[in-house]
């Protein structure tokens, strides 16, 4: 009985070390800082060309994300200073390496829809887990001035991290094609 009563005893001790290791290491991670900039035009693009950041976002949007010519028309889109249109883009560095990116558009339909829509978010596959996304957010958060809204699909990992950075659903999207070469 009392090795039992041992054996439950560092099996409780051993449980509550890994805790508390896994506590100090998702501290180390969150307490990573980004370097992240902001792109309002083409002649931002420093530190990685244009097709270097669509291709990032090809890469690491994955099964969730669009094809390279899509991707190129939100940036066209954000960059454009048209009057219902524009945006930014948000690339995050971490020791020099780009590990995320980030495209917001303006809907300029204050009010009855959000000002802004998060339209793409990616996170190097080897960084996620370690904040990253979220810094990325929360700065995007810091450059729109009115609510944000953006399309997640239902079995997409990330939907859980929007939700806790309090995106709450609020409408199922639903689309009509109406191509007639279809």
């Amino acid at each position: 009985m009392n090795d039992v009563h041992n054996l439950t005893r560092w099996h409780n001790l051993t449980a509550k070390q890994k805790n508390k290791n896994k506590e100090q290491e998702q501290h180390k991670f969150k307490s990573m800082m980004l370097e992240i900039k902001k792109f309002n035009s083409d002649k931002d693009f420093i530190e990685v060309s244009r097709n270097e950041y669509v291709d990032f976002l090809f890469t690491h949007l994955g099964e969730y994300g669009d094809p390279k010519e899509d991707i190129n028309k939100c940036l066209n889109y954000a960059f454009s200073s048209e009057k219902s249109e524009g945006g930014f883009a948000l690339a995050a560095f971490f020791n020099n390496e780009l590990v995320g990116a980030l495209v917001i558009n303006h809907t300029g339909m204050s009010g009855y829809i959000p000002d802004h829509i998060l339209v793409y978010v990616a996170v190097d596959k080897t960084y996620r887990g370690r904040g990253f996304g979220q810094q990325i957010i929360e700065e995007a958060f810091a450059h729109c001035h009115g609510d944000v809204k953006l399309h997640v699909e239902y079995d997409n990992p990330a939907k859980k991290l929007y939700e806790r950075i309090g995106f709450k659903t609020k409408y199922a999207e639903m689309r009509y094609s109406n191509n007639v070469n279809k």
